[in-house]
């Protein structure tokens, strides 16, 4: 920015600039010379250079600064992001924060200008210098921006760090955490959170969901990617879940035998399904476990009869997979539970 010559004066100028030579520590006088430049619709240099000259002689102060970095950052967003006028008012942000480093509004200002610019990196280390300089009352002001930042930019493993400081603030907002993680595909990390979620007594769901709803996503999630979780204890964690309700629970069981036949242990789902179908108290548990029990049968084999058909796999195979006991009473096995699954199909209870 050029210095200022007394030759750029204007008519009118003088009154003002006498003014502040007499009083150069007073802000009012600063302000009624840059509103009379304004109304007089000076060109932007000549009220640019009246604002640095006021910040020189009063660095600290904010209202200056804050209509300053409004002024010049409207003018930069009229240019492409590629303009050094951009690089210019991030430098007028930087040493605005020289002396401001305590007001929250400079650095949620500077860093959405920031991401803005798409400047992810470096959005990132101005947030962290933000939370290093305010005190622990005010970053619940920060947070917000860092979190919308966070989302919009595909930084999945950045963004799992940043989550959990989050969360060491805000534990409440655990459930935010778990959709954050089913939207990076990190769904084993999204159920253990969700697990770890549901062994806090004194946890509430900020969505309304009750316990009961935030165990059936539980073992939904689970049932539905067994294998994105290699490093939990499935079934161990819907039996827990079973444990601690005692109707309504047809979807966990059906849950369970999910997991098992689509970790194509086959066998293992009949067995819990049967199971269920003993334990269930009521009528609405007993037909959800009933129906899914017959859609499985017919799923698996409508599946291995097709693979026989198309030539695949003979049938002595099929049989084999479908009921592992060996022997001669395979047969027996396979023609049973056929004809068991046409009469429950036929005369459900």
């Amino acid at each position: 920015m050029a210095p200022f010559r007394p030759g750029d004066l204007e008519e009118g100028d003088v009154v003002f600039e006498e003014d502040i030579i007499r009083n150069p520590y007073n802000l009012k006088s600063w302000l009624r010379y840059i509103e009379h430049k304004q109304s007089r619709k000076a060109p932007r240099p000549a009220i640019n250079l009246i604002y640095e000259r006021a910040l020189k002689e009063l660095p600290g102060s904010y209202k200056l600064w804050y209509a300053y970095l409004k002024r010049r950052r409207l003018h930069a967003k009229t240019k492409v992001i590629t303009d050094p006028e951009y690089v210019k008012v991030n430098n007028a942000f930087e040493r605005c924060l020289v002396f401001l480093s305590k007001m929250p509004r400079i650095w949620l200002d500077y860093g959405q200008f920031l991401v803005d610019q798409a400047m992810v990196t470096r959005v990132r280390h101005t947030l962290d210098r933000a939370l290093r300089s305010l005190p622990l009352t005010q970053h619940d002001r920060v947070w917000p921006l860092y979190m919308k930042f966070i989302r919009a930019h595909d930084i999945p493993e950045t963004g799992i760090r940043i989550y959990r400081r989050y969360l060491k603030l805000f534990p409440e907002n655990g459930e935010d955490y778990v959709d954050y993680l089913k939207s990076i595909n990190r769904l084993d990390l999204a159920a253990q959170k969700l697990a770890d979620l549901l062994n806090q007594e004194n946890f509430k769901s900020k969505h309304g969901k009750s316990h009961y709803q935030m165990w059936r996503d539980l073992c939904t999630l689970m049932s539905e990617n067994p294998d994105k979780m290699k490093d939990m204890k499935v079934e161990a964690i819907i039996r827990c879940g079973l444990d601690r309700f005692s109707c309504e629970i047809g979807s966990m069981w059906c849950s369970l035998a999910q997991y098992q036949s689509r970790s194509g242990w086959f066998e293992r789902a009949r067995d819990v399904y049967e199971e269920a179908m003993s334990k269930v108290t009521t009528a609405r548990d007993f037909g959800q476990v009933f129906d899914a029990y017959a859609h499985f049968e017919e799923t698996v084999i409508e599946g291995k009869m097709s693979a026989t058909s198309d030539g695949e796999v003979d049938e002595e195979d099929v049989e084999g997979a479908l009921y592992p006991h060996g022997g001669a009473s395979r047969q027996a096995q396979y023609q049973s539970r056929s004809g068991w699954f046409e009469k429950a199909r036929d005369h459900p209870p």
